[in-house]
């Protein structure tokens, strides 16, 4: 079975948060920094990762997805503040060594 994510993105002044799930967090994280497709994200410029737990499996990512979308913003802004009470930038190191021209 493939390994999956769960996270929690946000914009700038931390207005918002949208929930999401992907077996590549690395690369799903590029595709909402440089707005790939049209949604959520997009729509309310979420790119700064601010919350992701990894799961062993996809399908056991997805359930923790819908629980923790079901929650209240309070229990979201819960989860985050537990391991990231500054809100920074948690994608940061993914993307530390490239290369921009």
């Amino acid at each position: 079975m493939k390994k999956g994510f769960v996270y929690m993105m946000t914009n700038k002044n931390n207005t918002v948060i949208y929930t999401g799930v992907t077996s590549n967090l690395e690369q799903r994280v590029w595709q909402h920094k440089n707005k790939i497709s049209e949604g959520f994200t997009k729509k309310y410029n979420c790119n700064k990762l601010v919350w992701f737990q990894a799961a062993e499996e996809i399908t056991s990512a997805i359930a923790r997805e819908k629980q923790i979308k079901s929650g209240s913003r309070k229990n979201k802004e819960s989860l985050i503040n537990e391991i990231n009470p500054d809100w920074v930038d948690l994608s940061e190191q993914f993307f530390r060594n490239l290369i921009v021209p």
